[in-house]
């Protein structure tokens, strides 16, 4: 039935916007490696507006543990390490006049646990916005069974929703098992 196939799309498309979502929230949780996503969401004060880092200047990773940010205007090394401060995310710029350069610290076993703790947190939220979202979608699947659908279409639609469902699980699963390793390696 066409209505269920479009139920279904629609349920899958939310979901990729779950599981795109924990990918940014990952990303955001440092593993004790340089990346450029760690600075993501910080605005800086650019000419009287609100600008994003990366709207504001180059940022690198010359290496694993440090990140470096160049400035297009040499006038935006001060509000830049301003808004890297204000954010706090526990980095420290250092600013040469030229470049700002941030040093990763290497985590602590303490802090190592907690991040997987934050990791697993991130993904329990995934999987209950995924879950929300079966519930919602079954229900519009039901209500065409009380708009006179045969039943057995709305029953395989009901399955077709649950493969989905724990194929969204799995994906969330694998995320979070890549990232523990990635947090836990020293």
């Amino acid at each position: 039935m066409q209505e269920i196939d479009l139920i279904i799309d629609e349920a899958k498309a939310s979901m990729t916007k779950a599981l795109d979502h924990l990918e940014q929230e990952l990303m955001k949780i440092r593993a004790g490696k340089a990346n450029p996503a760690m600075l993501n969401g910080i605005m800086v004060e650019a000419y009287g507006a609100p600008t994003p880092l990366s709207g504001a200047a180059t940022i690198t990773v010359p290496d694993m543990r440090m990140i470096a940010i160049q400035p297009w205007d040499k006038t935006l090394i001060g509000p830049i390490e301003k808004a890297i401060m204000q954010a706090n995310i526990g980095l420290t710029p250092q600013n040469d006049g030229i470049l700002i350069r941030i040093n990763i610290p290497p985590l602590t076993e303490e802090r190592r646990k907690e991040l997987a703790k934050q990791t697993k947190s991130e993904g329990e939220k995934s999987k209950i916005a995924i879950r929300n979202i079966r519930r919602d979608h079954i229900e519009d699947i039901k209500k065409l069974k009380k708009d006179g659908a045969a039943e057995d279409l709305v029953k395989d639609g009901e399955d077709k929703m649950q493969k989905l469902t724990d194929g969204f699980i799995e994906k969330v699963d694998k995320y979070l098992e890549i990232k523990e390793k990635e947090i836990m390696t020293v």
